[in-house]
């Protein structure tokens, strides 16, 4: 019998099974690649350590909004109604806007990354048309995203000496 247990990324109940990894003697199981990578790259994210709570365990968010600026010609009505669609079908993303030359995503940064961002927008890219994804400038910045995913992560107790 393949029992189910909790995706400590989005809180879905999936099978043992789905996306398992073994980390730190424990086993974790996820609903999909996006919520186990997000994992890996910050575990104690979502589990914390012996009697500290993870921030994702208290139900902490950290939102982010990031612009991204294409070049000319901009989206028509239906691509841009493409993009909006698939990048809300990713865990994490609440709100896409689409003006003009201007596409701006709000997400949270602890269930999804601005890699993982642009990783789906080069697929959507690749259905739009010829170069769109070249025209497109990513004002991701990944190295400050790091640093708070960091700056979030529960600590280890340091051991005193006194």
């Amino acid at each position: 019998m393949n029992e189910t247990v909790k995706d400590y990324v989005c809180h879905m109940q999936v099978s043992s099974t789905s996306f398992a990894t073994e980390y730190a003697g424990g086993h974790y199981a996820f609903c999909s690649a996006q919520c186990k990578e997000r994992f890996l790259a910050n575990p104690h994210l979502y589990i914390g350590f012996p009697g500290r709570k993870a921030p994702a365990q208290q139900g902490k968010k950290a939102i982010k909004r990031r612009r991204l600026l294409l070049s000319t010609p901009p989206l028509d009505a239906a691509q841009a109604e493409q993009v909006k669609h698939a990048l809300l079908e990713m865990m994490g993303i609440h709100e896409v806007r689409i003006e003009g030359d201007k596409i701006e995503i709000q997400y949270d940064l602890i269930q999804a990354t601005a890699e993982q961002i642009a990783e789906k927008l080069a697929l959507i890219g690749a259905t739009l048309g010829k170069g769109w994804i070249d025209r497109l400038k990513l004002a991701f910045i990944n190295n400050l995203e790091e640093i708070e995913v960091s700056s979030l992560e529960v600590e280890k107790k340091k051991k005193c000496c006194h």
